[in-house]
């Protein structure tokens, strides 16, 4: 049996993308793509002729997965040999050769549930022939927040530097909020504050107080940084301000 590991560069997708199951078999049987999400194949039970392969794609948003032989399994196909904590990028990608007829049963190393099994006909297969499964896509939350529209709510001018920080979100996420001052032309950390933001405009009321002490005249920035629950994170949005 052959085995080849690969790593397949996917392009990012909104949350909530589907994964495209496979494909209905036409009557004879042929290379075959299987998803691996949701702590389960996509087809469970594959059928392939003699010397055809299987490539399993690790779509997410569950990744620690394998593709290891159970007792009895002499394919010798093994996604994660030497290891006992399989973790692989969404996009990953495993492909297998059968070149033996027979049932082949495989199982996650760490989830149980995480089976399949291969069954290999006697019939002279198409290895070098396209699947016709569709090429499954990951099911992971790679694009980042945007925050926007961040300004002071009346104006760059503070008073007692005390003012409402007005911004909004097209996902709820975690905001970091820097606030930097400017100091011989240089800028310096003056604190930092975390909160949560939710979709839509957001209000946040700043006291002015940072690290125990009201911030002192001079020039100022706020850097706020809006973070997902996938840790997708946006670029810093710089908002000026005048603490008098």
């Amino acid at each position: 049996m052959i085995a080849v590991r690969t790593v397949r560069r996917v392009l990012p997708l909104a949350a909530g993308t589907a994964v495209l199951l496979g494909a209905a078999l036409p009557a004879d049987a042929a290379n075959r793509n299987i998803a691996i999400g949701n702590f389960q194949w996509s087809v469970q039970d594959v059928q392939i002729d003699l010397n055809e392969k299987v490539t399993w794609h690790w779509v997410g948003p569950d990744t620690q997965h394998s593709v290891g032989p159970v007792a009895g399994n002499t394919s010798g196909i093994d996604s994660d040999p030497g290891t006992a904590a399989p973790d692989h990028p969404p996009g990953f990608t495993f492909t297998g050769q059968f070149t033996r007829p027979g049932v082949y049963d495989f199982v996650c190393k760490l989830h149980g549930i995480v089976r399949g099994r291969v069954t290999v006909s006697p019939n002279p297969g198409r290895p070098e022939a396209p699947s016709p499964d569709p090429v499954p896509v990951v099911n992971v939350d790679r694009r980042a927040p945007e925050l926007t529209q961040a300004r002071w709510a009346r104006g760059p001018v503070l008073r007692r530097a005390r003012g409402t920080l007005r911004f909004e979100l097209d996902e709820r996420a975690r905001i970091v909020l820097d606030v930097e001052k400017l100091v011989r032309g240089r800028w310096r950390l003056a604190g930092t504050r975390t909160f949560d933001g939710f979709v839509g405009y957001n209000d946040y009321a700043f006291s002015g107080v940072l690290r125990k002490a009201r911030l002192k005249p001079g020039r100022y920035r706020a850097l706020l940084v809006a973070a997902d629950a996938d840790n997708n994170r946006s670029g810093d949005v710089v908002v000026p301000f005048t603490v008098r």
